[in-house]
């Protein structure tokens, strides 16, 4: 019988890293309203402690662990400045790189103590970051737009492109060996009859389908098409998560 295992202090460092970044990428010009990065150091802030609760509840990793409360107090820092500098406009966006910067010195100490490959680990940890959180991002700021319809459509068009940009890196990364090509071998098995390396496939394929339709969809002139791209997003994150997470954990196990 094979154990499949996803190292969740890894996952909730690698989201929360992932989507703060991607959250200075969207407000560094200062288009978007201030309650959209309270909502998102709010988010991730907590995702970044909960990786610390699990990383010390289920196997600790020091560097991991410490990079995770530093990426949770950095977070409450930006949002609590933020807050301060809510009207005169004074909040510096470069406070939103430093819990990446931090978190991405616990990817790398979490990729290294994975075992295997070290390079391998690594790249596809950070990423695994970059995947989760541009996607993640794109549908939260698709809701946004309710908030602040006159947003422009290449904020969200920026995302759903990153995204489509990393995604064959994300599949790369995980073809790498020992990869996802010895799953659909059958050299690695997957406890399933090989089940899972297909949902895997069906997963990253499908994701790279939503993000084009996505980036279709926002072409249109009527505002009901943001909220599509927003569903179509709500979808894609679910598939995101697939091809990450299916693969990395049957690779683990």
């Amino acid at each position: 019988m094979i154990v499949i295992r996803i190292d969740a202090a890894t996952v909730l460092l690698q989201w929360s890293t992932g989507g703060l970044f991607f959250l200075w990428f969207t407000t560094r010009r200062r288009l978007v309203g201030a309650g959209y990065g309270w909502l998102l150091r709010g988010v991730y802030l907590l995702l970044a402690f909960g990786a610390l609760v699990c990383g010390l509840r289920f196997g600790s990793e020091v560097v991991r662990e410490i990079a995770s409360l530093g990426v949770g107090l950095a977070a409450l820092v930006a949002l609590v400045m933020s807050i301060v500098h809510r009207r005169d406009d004074r909040f510096a966006p470069w406070l939103d790189l430093v819990a990446p910067a931090i978190g991405l010195v616990g990817l790398v100490a979490a990729g290294i103590g994975a075992g295997g490959n070290d390079l391998v680990a690594v790249i596809r940890t950070v990423v695994g970051a970059a995947f989760l959180g541009a996607v993640t991002d794109a549908m939260l700021l698709g809701h946004w737009y309710l908030v602040q319809p006159g947003l422009p459509r290449g904020l969200l068009n920026e995302l759903v492109q990153v995204t489509q940009y990393v995604l064959p890196i994300e599949v790369a990364a995980l073809l790498l060996p020992t990869g996802m090509l010895s799953v659909l071998s059958g050299t690695v098995s997957d406890g399933w009859n090989g089940t899972l390396g297909y949902f895997w496939v069906a997963c990253s394929i499908t994701t790279a389908v939503l993000c084009w339709v996505t980036k279709r969809a926002l072409r249109e002139r009527y505002y009901s098409a943001v909220m599509a791209a927003t569903g179509l997003l709500y979808l894609a994150i679910l598939t995101a998560f697939g091809t990450d997470l299916v693969a990395r954990a049957v690779l683990a196990g």
